[in-house]
């Protein structure tokens, strides 16, 4: 072969080589536009409340940012102190901040895992089976009262080998949800929920859904990753528990009874009868239970260009069949939250999202692919995304959603409306993602 082939063929591939890198950079151009910055827009009470009502938020809201010790019943394991330190961003009620307020639990008995960082977000950690190879799928705290200068004499504990449990990959992990604008998801009607999902499921976009319900009245639960909640109150008084070891009215009894590590009877939080003002009666999963009651959902920024035809992609292509723009609530005690007309961006209902998001838990009918539709109102702010927190890019969340069938689940029913979302030009995708960072 002469020099002059020779040379002939490098110009050639060498522009395929070309061709392919600027189809690359053309495909992959879309970017994330990150945190959005300005005002929170969020962490104050829903507008029009009555005078009592807002004493009743504020209320709230105190004990919701109280830092709690081990004289209020903290622990014996814990995961935080106050529910502000993981409810933070990006105001009071929010999601996990930048920075992860669990390393300051760190002592001579207690270390950090691996699967937290300064900079990483706020987790709690499950594991998904027993030793005996049952399901467990419970949270495994993460600290101990051990270490701390209030730990009680001859209470002796130890954490958990999380190390382990990452060697043997049964450990999965979830962030803290926003609470912002929760009374006025609860008041929204069952049988709205029920003719929403109705109405925007598809056979040919493979999308089907169903409600995680209530094991006795059959009621539409719908706080929590997988929609294990039924009612504000009951989120509360779990968190309470489960986040900080807190025994309450609703979980009355110690998650660890060792000797010595619980000066404090249970259940540690009850009603205050002292009190001479009436909202002082209430104890403290009623007071959180309240203030995300009558917090406000997340205001978004203004429309742009942009911002609309993002807007209209996003339903295009099918994204809103799961985050559904708009709901209304029903009756309601509290006129605020009656009747309202929001935008939530979520069906509330449990989906398939395959075994790329697969965490093998289950809690009620949710099996270990199913997820509630995340709400994204707010989401323009948060830092962190999907159950685990694994990545803090919207567009990265967006592929993630897709994943073909596997390790016993099924494939996701996400993966038509990502497939369309990934055939739109770059600056269709571009406005998504900026309509995304707009709410």
């Amino acid at each position: 072969m002469s020099i002059d082939v020779y040379r002939t063929d490098i110009n050639k591939w060498g522009w395929r080589l070309a061709g392919a890198l600027f189809l690359t950079i053309t495909c992959f151009a879309q970017t994330d536009p990150g945190v959005r910055g300005g005002a929170a827009g969020a962490g104050g009470a829903v507008s029009g409340l009555s005078g009592t009502l807002t004493a009743v938020f504020n209320q709230g809201s105190s004990n919701f940012q109280e830092v709690e010790d081990v004289g209020d019943g903290l622990g014996p394991r814990f995961n935080s102190n106050s529910c502000v330190s993981c409810h933070s961003q990006p105001a009071v009620g929010g999601t996990t901040p930048a920075n992860n307020p669990q390393v300051q639990f760190v002592n001579s008995q207690n270390t950090l895992p691996s699967f937290l960082s300064a900079t990483g977000p706020a987790r709690e950690a499950r594991f998904v089976k027993n030793p005996d190879g049952t399901p467990d799928g419970g949270v495994h705290a993460l600290f101990t009262i051990g270490g701390r200068a209030d730990t009680p004499t001859g209470c002796n504990l130890t954490q958990p080998n999380f190390a382990a449990q990452v060697a043997a990959n049964n450990i999965i992990f979830r962030i803290p949800t926003p609470t912002f604008g929760l009374g006025l998801v609860e008041a929204i009607q069952d049988t709205v929920l029920v003719q929403n999902l109705a109405a925007n499921g598809g056979a040919s976009l493979g999308i089907t859904g169903r409600f995680n319900r209530n094991g006795n009245d059959g009621t539409i639960a719908r706080f929590g990753w997988k929609a294990q909640n039924k009612s504000l109150l009951l989120f509360a008084g779990e968190a309470y528990n489960v986040e900080m070891g807190i025994s309450n009215l609703l979980f009355n009894t110690e998650r660890d009874e060792t000797p010595n590590c619980s000066p404090t009877a249970p259940p540690n939080s009850i009603f205050n009868v002292g009190g001479f003002v009436d909202q002082a009666v209430f104890d403290d999963i009623t007071n959180f239970a309240n203030f995300m009651r009558l917090l406000a959902p997340p205001a978004p920024i203004p429309d742009t260009n942009q911002i609309v035809q993002g807007r209209n992609q996003f339903v295009n292509v099918g994204c809103g069949r799961c985050h559904t723009p708009t709901l209304t609530t029903g009756a309601s005690p509290v006129p605020s939250l009656a009747n309202q007309t929001i935008h939530p961006y979520s069906d509330f209902a449990l989906h398939h999202m395959g075994p790329g998001l697969a965490d093998g838990v289950s809690q009620g009918v949710a099996g270990g692919d199913e997820f509630r539709s995340a709400p994204l109102w707010g989401v323009g702010q948060r830092i962190f995304f999907l159950h685990d927190g694994r990545t803090k890019d919207l567009l990265q969340v967006i592929r993630d959603h897709s994943s073909n069938a596997g390790g016993g689940f099924p494939a996701s029913e996400a993966n038509a409306v990502v497939a369309a979302f990934l055939r739109l030009s770059v600056s269709d995708q571009q406005a998504v993602l900026v309509f995304l960072r707009s709410l």
